[in-house]
């Protein structure tokens, strides 16, 4: 499953910061996460104060 950042994201940059693959970044409106680095580990998801980032 492919995790996904919604628009509840506080961009906080918290989940980017936990990422060990750096595969989060800010995006035009909030962080997103290029699914080419990805490494569905569950990290930022863990992390996410807004729970914002869901399995897709």
């Amino acid at each position: 499953m492919a995790y996904v950042i919604t628009d509840e994201c506080l961009s906080c940059g918290s989940c980017a910061a936990q990422c060990p693959a750096e595969a989060i970044s800010m995006g035009e409106l909030h962080y997103e996460i290029n699914q080419d680095l990805c490494l569905q580990c569950g990290s930022c998801a863990a992390q996410c104060p807004a729970e914002a980032i869901i399995e897709e």
